[in-house]
C-alpha cells in the first residue's frame, strides 16, 4: 500500500511539473520540443512492445497491447502535428 501512495504522489507531482514546464515554452520552441517528445514516445513504444511480448500474465499482455496502441497513436499524431507546423515555415511559391 505504501508503494502505491508513493507512486501516486510521484505521478501527481509529475503532472504539475509537466504542466508548468509546457505552459512556459514559447511558441518558437514548440516544434523542436515536439520532435524530442516524438523520440521519447518511440522509446516508449519499444518498451510497450517488450511488455506485450513478455507473456508474463494475461493482464500484463493486455496492458502491454494497450500501451502499444496508445504509444503508436502518440508517435503518429506527434509526427503529423510536427509536419503540419513545419509546413507553416515553408516559402510559398
Amino acid at each position: 500500500m505504501e508503494t502505491l501512495i508513493v507512486a501516486l504522489t510521484v505521478f501527481v507531482l509529475a503532472l504539475f511539473v509537466g504542466f508548468e514546464v509546457i505552459t512556459k515554452v514559447p511558441p518558437l520552441l514548440h516544434t523542436p520540443l515536439m520532435s524530442g517528445a516524438n523520440a521519447i514516445s518511440g522509446i516508449t513504444l519499444v518498451g510497450a512492445v517488450v511488455a506485450a511480448g513478455a507473456q508474463q500474465s494475461l493482464l500484463a499482455t493486455v496492458l502491454g497491447f494497450l500501451a502499444v496502441v496508445f504509444a503508436t497513436i502518440n508517435v503518429v499524431g506527434g509526427f503529423l502535428v510536427t509536419h503540419r507546423m513545419l509546413q507553416m515555415f515553408r516559402r510559398k511559391d
